[in-house]
């Protein structure tokens, strides 16, 4: 574990991630269930490992690497 984020947390983002087009933070917490500021360590994680990419529509987004 980093900094509290588990493996299974990451698991949990990219499954939910697995579901949708695109996400806010915010929405995969709320779906998953986890407090933001440990999904958005989670989802940081993620992109340092090249599994989500962060995407911009006027706003940010993420979504699974494609």
């Amino acid at each position: 574990m980093t900094d509290g984020v588990s493996e299974e947390l990451k698991e949990r983002v990219l499954k939910y991630l697995g579901t949708v087009s695109k996400a806010k933070n915010r929405d995969v917490a709320r779906a998953i269930e986890v407090d933001k500021p440990l999904v958005d360590k989670a989802i940081a994680e993620l992109a340092k490992e090249n599994k989500i990419e962060y995407i911009y529509l006027g706003t940010s987004y993420i979504q699974l690497k494609k």
